[in-house]
């Protein structure tokens, strides 16, 4: 039996949140085992695990969230909790596929004393390793959320070879020894058709991503106001896709007070699917400056759309991309205005080599994923 910790997923879509990258990840999770699972919700003290017609309400609701029947789920939910309270079964495979509640001193407890069997999934280490692109206490809540998992997981599922790397680094720091881990690299969402229309008829760059320090878009405002400075508004146009996150008052006063960036960059705060692959289809390339990322998804949706993209030198992107994208120090801002101007040209040389790169690769796929997790899976429980 499998028990899917659907308590991250429910939440944030009764609240109406949007799905982040983690929550996409659950999703898919959710698909591929949902036969086989039931839903496990923590609320108020308790771990109720539900039978399987309301579980797989439950995983048809977070898939596809109703606006008008969230108060059934509410009620069924609620209804559970009183009157049908399913303990875990013992020996039953926990799935935890968010870090939700890990950083719980109690959750540890909760998994040995039900007698369950957790397979964590760990998305980076980025608030440890880098606790200053984070918020206030997010490195410690995340060390907690680490030490669940390297003290209670039979195994762990990372997205990247370079995030299993670092989680064996931080554990030989503590002078413990690391579980079994799997890296398994995520699939890109299905874009629909893009439009064949160019969404504006100059050359244009896209970003994106939140908002966050780590990102680096301070770079790119920086140097679009110097290429302004330089050209006028004769230069190509910068996209900024994603939602205003934390800790960046600089990136947001520059948005909205730079009088010479007006017109030139364009701040999108959210896309449907068919807005997001045309906006990425017709760009330039998709510019990735970060300091740091635990995968890099929009890499691989770039990518997978024919989109070149610049991007940082991480070890990761390395993993996902080889030698496909170009690669550029996030602080050599020099190297991105000249690569920014060469791929603006009409026919650009090293734009076109890139395309040529990109024909012998692939995206990764979630079936792909999925053999590598059930195998893993088999190793770890001989099931």
């Amino acid at each position: 039996m499998v028990h899917i910790d659907l308590t991250r997923l429910l939440d944030r879509a009764l609240q109406g949140k949007r799905p982040t990258g983690v929550d996409r990840v659950g999703l898919e999770y959710v698909r591929h085992f949902r036969q086989r699972a039931r839903a496990l919700v923590r609320f108020a003290g308790r771990w109720v695990v539900f039978a399987q017609t309301d579980s797989q309400r439950l995983f048809d609701w977070v898939i596809s969230p109703d606006a008008a029947s969230a108060a059934r789920v509410r009620w069924l939910v609620g209804s559970n909790y009183a009157l049908s309270w399913r303990r875990p079964r013992a020996g039953s495979i926990l799935l935890n596929t968010g870090h939700s509640g890990l950083d719980r001193a109690g959750y540890a407890e909760r998994v040995r004393g039900y007698g369950l069997r957790p397979l964590y999934f760990l998305h980076d280490l980025i608030p440890i390793a880098f606790p200053e692109y984070g918020r206030p206490g997010e490195d410690e809540r995340h060390r907690r959320r680490i030490a669940t998992m390297l003290t209670s997981a039979r195994g762990l599922i990372v997205n990247s070879a370079a995030t299993g790397q670092a989680l064996e680094v931080h554990a030989s720091q503590l002078g413990v020894s690391t579980p079994p881990w799997v890296a398994a690299h995520l699939a890109p969402p299905v874009f629909p058709p893009p439009n064949p229309l160019r969404p504006m008829p100059e050359p244009y760059f896209v970003v994106l991503g939140t908002i966050e320090p780590r990102k680096n878009h301070l770079l790119l405002l920086n140097l679009w106001r110097r290429l302004v400075q330089e050209f006028g508004q004769q230069v190509p146009r910068l996209v900024v896709i994603g939602q205003r996150g934390w800790e960046c008052e600089q990136v947001v006063d520059m948005l909205e007070r730079c009088e010479a960036l007006k017109g030139v960059v364009i701040e999108l705060n959210g896309c449907d699917d068919v807005a997001l692959a045309t906006w990425l289809h017709h760009a330039q390339a998709l510019l990735f400056p970060s300091f740091a990322e635990g995968y890099g998804i929009p890499l691989v949706e770039a990518l997978s759309l024919g989109t070149p993209v610049i991007a940082s030198d991480l070890p990761v992107f390395r993993e996902l991309a080889g030698d496909v994208p170009e690669y550029l120090d996030p602080l050599d801002g020099e190297g991105w205005r000249r690569m920014v101007l060469e791929y603006a040209l009409p026919e650009s040389y090293r734009r076109t080599a890139q395309l040529e790169r990109m024909a012998g690769w692939r995206a990764p796929e979630w079936s792909a994923h999925f053999e590598k997790v059930e195998a893993f899976m088999a190793r770890c429980f001989g099931e």
